[in-house]
C-alpha cells in the first residue's frame, strides 16, 4: 500500500520503499511511538495534549538525547541491527532542531509515526531530505531489549 501524501512529504520513500502499518491518527506522534507509547503525543512544549518527561522543555538534540537516556538508551555509533538491543534514530533539520525519531524493530527495519499520518516501516534514508522531510539522522541510541 502506498500513500501519495507520505510520498509528497518524503519523496525518498519512493526510491527506498516503505510499508504502511496503521491508519492515520493524531492520537500520538513519532516521539511517543519511538518511546513505545501511543496514548498521547510527546513534544517539549507546555501545551495540552503534549507530554514531555523532563524540564526544561527545550527543542534541542541534547534535550531529546536526555529524554531517551532517561528511558535507558545510550548514544551509539551505528544504526545496524544488534542482537539484544533496540535502537532509535533522532533526525534534525538544517538548524539542528529535532524533527523526528524512528525506532528500530527486532527485524532491523525501522518504524515511524509520520505526524498525524500513518505508522510506516522504512529505511532511515527514506525520511531524510529538506523540509517537509525530516532532515538527517544526527544521533542513534540503543538500549538492551527487556528480558535479554
Amino acid at each position: 500500500m502506498e500513500s501519495i501524501q507520505l510520498e509528497l512529504y518524503f519523496p525518498n520513500l519512493r526510491n527506498t520503499g516503505y510499508r504502511i502499518e496503521s491508519q492515520k491518527t493524531p492520537r500520538y506522534n513519532c516521539i511517543a511511538w519511538a518511546a513505545g507509547v501511543d496514548d498521547r503525543p510527546w513534544w517539549p512544549i507546555d501545551l495540552p495534549p503534549y507530554y514531555w518527561p523532563e524540564e526544561p522543555r527545550v527543542e534541542s538534540l541534547a534535550a531529546f538525547i536526555s529524554v531517551f537516556q532517561s528511558l535507558g538508551y545510550q548514544v551509539c555509533d551505528s544504526s545496524d541491527r544488534e542482537i539484544g538491543f533496540e535502537k532509535v534514530a533522532i533526525y534534525i533539520d538544517e538548524d539542528e532542531i529535532p524533527t523526528h525519531i524512528a525506532r528500530q524493530l527486532p527485524s532491523g527495519e525501522w518504524t515511524s509515526k509520520c505526524g498525524d499520518l500513518e505508522d510506516i516501516i522504512h529505511t532511515l534514508e527514506g525520511l531524510e531530505g529538506s523540509y517537509p522531510a525530516y532532515g538527517r539522522v544526527a544521533c542513534v541510541m540503543k538500549r538492551p531489549i527487556s528480558g535479554s
